[in-house]
């Protein structure tokens, strides 16, 4: 019998929808397939567990690797004879580089065509920067050093940030974004623990060393990541659907964008309320538990990522849940709450307990920060630029702390300062209330590349 017309146009389909599926599987591709009857739309995305693992383990090892440039700095410049003014020129000039240096450096991820090659680029001179320091300790390479790190991770933070989103879509940004914050706070704790040993037991030089050696397996997991276009196969596209253009303005582009905008202003109040806040707690510490003070201070830095470790990727999947607003003023909330609980406990103790405060703001900033950047940036193909103007704006919040805090304690004592930096806390909780839009997208479009 000679099959009808209707037959023959649903065979022919069902063959090619076969045919298409076992071309997918051989390439080991992850985009769904469309069915007949229904209009292709957008799903989650589902990268390679190659590739997952391997960004979860770069992850790890440059938080490892970062380390390194941490409180260890300080205690290396001292070893090494140098005064306390030439200590402070070396920090600052990092500093310095690291706030000029943001814009460009998302610039210069936004440029790239291969964000993996950003990153491992950026990794590989921060881990030279390290075996700098250590082989070379004169007073010019430690400026050089110190300078090369800072530009170097001005690079690395948003390339991190761009192949992440690339991988997986926007759908599940937030999660991925949780993922890395957690295995970047267990690589920072273990960092630590690991580096602390080694300067006890060998010297405060080898730490310097291991950082370094740290950039060849980052450097392996990078491998694992897709490169290039690669890395947006993982992410399904509607059909026959064209990527959005690209608008042009650069950095006028970015100053009209108004969600951004009230964004960075929200982060600067929350860094100048909360860059002092640990510092502060550690010199009422030094004065009120001598003997046990450097084990208080480091419970306190223990404390926050022990939390971040644990609920950064449940944070990410509430963000696709709830959507960004309510998971913002929880991180800006638990703010100027810490800072209420410092002005009026006095036991040390207790004061270790607080920090679970602050572990609560850094799993959410850690993750609503670029996923927010990410938001507000689709179409413009400036999310690098735009993050790390938003890292300027954070630096420069951070950098007028210290000021604001350090004068209040020397004035009006430490529960004024700690008071007011509540007071700035609950300012830029106000602002996120006010002014902040929600950004998450509810229609599931995933034609974009943020990176």
């Amino acid at each position: 019998m000679t099959a009808s017309p209707v037959t023959e146009r649903r065979a022919y389909p069902a063959r090619e929808r076969d045919s298409h599926r076992t071309d997918l599987r051989e390439r080991g591709g992850s985009r769904p397939v469309r069915r007949a009857g229904r209009p292709s739309t957008p799903g989650p995305a589902d990268p390679s567990r190659r590739a997952t693992y391997g960004l979860d383990a770069f992850t790890f090892f440059i938080a490892n690797l970062q380390t390194g440039f941490g409180p260890f700095l300080a205690v290396y410049f001292t070893q090494q004879k140098w005064t306390q003014s030439d200590i402070g020129l070396a920090l600052t000039v990092g500093s310095l580089v690291s706030l000029l240096g943001q814009m460009p450096g998302g610039a210069f991820v936004d440029a790239s065509r291969s964000k993996r090659f950003a990153a491992g680029f950026s990794a590989f001179w921060v881990g030279a920067s390290a075996v700098m320091l250590a082989a070379l300790p004169t007073y010019l390479v430690v400026m050089l050093a110190m300078a090369i790190h800072s530009a170097a991770s001005c690079v690395l933070t948003p390339a991190i940030a761009a192949i992440s989103i690339g991988l997986v879509g926007h759908a599940r940004a937030g999660e991925r974004l949780g993922r890395n914050a957690s295995f970047s706070a267990v690589g920072n704790a273990l960092g630590a623990a690991g580096m602390g040993a080694i300067g006890y037991y060998l010297s405060n030089n080898a730490v310097f060393y291991l950082a370094g050696v740290l950039v060849i397996p980052a450097l392996m997991a990078l491998s694992f990541i897709p490169s290039g276009r690669a890395v947006d196969a993982g992410r399904p596209r509607p059909a026959a659907q064209e990527p959005e253009p690209r608008e042009a303005g650069g950095i006028s582009a970015l100053l009209k964008n108004r969600a951004l905008l009230c964004f960075a202003a929200c982060m600067v109040l929350f860094f100048l309320a909360n860059a002092a806040m640990l510092p502060l707690v550690g010199s009422v510490m030094t004065l009120r538990a001598s003997e046990t003070a450097t084990a208080l201070v480091a419970a306190c830095i223990m404390v926050p990522q022990a939390v971040l470790a644990l609920t950064a990727p449940f944070v990410g999947r509430l963000a696709e849940r709830w959507g960004r607003k309510p998971l913002l003023v929880i991180g800006f909330a638990a703010l100027p709450v810490r800072g209420l609980l410092f002005a009026f406990v006095s036991d040390p103790y207790w004061m270790v307990a607080i920090q679970v405060f602050d572990g609560i703001s850094a799993s959410v900033l850690g993750v609503m920060v670029p996923l927010i950047v990410s938001d507000v940036t689709r179409g413009t193909g400036r999310f690098n630029t735009a993050l790390g103007a938003v890292g300027t704006g954070m630096g420069i919040g951070a950098a007028l702390s210290t000021a604001l805090a350090g004068f209040m304690a020397d004035e009006l004592g430490s529960r004024t300062a700690f008071l007011g930096l509540a007071i700035v806390g609950a300012a830029g909780l106000a602002l996120v209330l006010l002014i902040m839009p929600e950004t998450r997208r509810r229609n599931g479009d995933e034609a974009h590349d943020p990176s």
